[in-house]
């Protein structure tokens, strides 16, 4: 770090045209300045400015120096540029993880939306009813049903949605024996209230996707649960269920990337009632 500083306070001198110049511009003592310079020839074994009390010019060795010295400078400040840049206008990889029901219905319109106007990000999605881990598979941002225990991982509650258990059209089984149709989170014993009546069932299909539920209920063969946006003419309700919470994650700290925040204000919008 102490070479790139000599380097910068070396460009300025040159730039300026002298060590007093340089010293006003960067709001140092000329006395610094000098010795930095010394410090400077003296460790690379030349002399890079032949200086008079009048004026100064640069030695051969001190020419290709002081080109080496703006490149780095320059390289530097088009890096700062485009972090600030990145905080005015969205752009760059987002990588954001949904279950398969959320990404479907509800998150990839949200982020449609959010980023249509903005070529310069690149949405990464990975539809995933399973939770990934957001550092070994660098995530963005996950959105998530439930709560995470999860500690290492800012979360946010974005809103809730309703579930219903359903059955087919025209369906009028709704007992303990009923055939049912388990997502891979519900278990092998799952209770429901119908009516007043708490029912025991033992699944007897189970699934690993909303949308596979589904197709089975809406096929007839049995009831399950589902989010209640997914209903449609093929499927009716027996009894709604309580509402579920829905939570955003991501892993960064206190500079949250623009692109995240507006992912997390899209998909957030998208359960607000309409």
């Amino acid at each position: 770090m102490n070479k790139l500083r000599q380097m910068m306070l070396f460009m300025h001198i040159v730039e300026t045209g002298s060590i007093t110049a340089a010293a006003e511009r960067l709001e140092l003592s000329k006395s610094v300045l000098s010795q930095h310079l010394k410090a400077l020839e003296a460790e690379l074994g030349t002399t890079l400015l032949k200086r008079t009390t009048r004026r100064q010019s640069l030695t051969e060795a001190g020419q290709g120096f002081y080109q080496h010295c703006r490149e780095i400078c320059s390289r530097a400040e088009l890096a700062w540029d485009e972090v600030l840049e990145r905080q005015q206008v969205p752009g760059g990889r987002l990588k954001v993880t949904a279950p398969h029901a959320l990404m479907d219905s509800m998150v990839l319109p949200a982020l449609v939306s959010c980023f249509a106007g903005f070529p310069g990000v690149q949405l990464q999605l990975l539809c995933q009813d399973q939770q990934l881990d957001l550092m070994t598979e660098d995530i963005d941002l996950a959105v998530r049903v439930g709560e995470s225990l999860d500690s290492r991982y800012r979360q946010k509650r974005i809103g809730s949605f309703n579930e219903v258990l359903c059955r087919a059209k025209g369906d009028s089984r709704a007992s303990a024996d009923t055939a049912y149709i388990a997502n891979h989170w519900q278990g092998r014993q799952i209770s429901h209230t119908i009516e007043g009546m708490e029912y025991q069932f033992t699944p007897c299909h189970s699934t690993n996707t909303v949308s596979q539920t589904q197709g089975l209920i809406r096929a007839g063969l049995g009831i399950g649960v589902l989010p209640e946006f997914m209903l449609d003419e093929g499927i009716d309700v027996i009894t709604q269920l309580a509402p579920v919470n829905v939570y955003t994650l991501h892993p960064f700290e206190a500079a949250v990337p623009l692109t995240v925040t507006m992912a997390q204000q899209a998909i957030a919008a998208a359960f607000m009632p309409s």
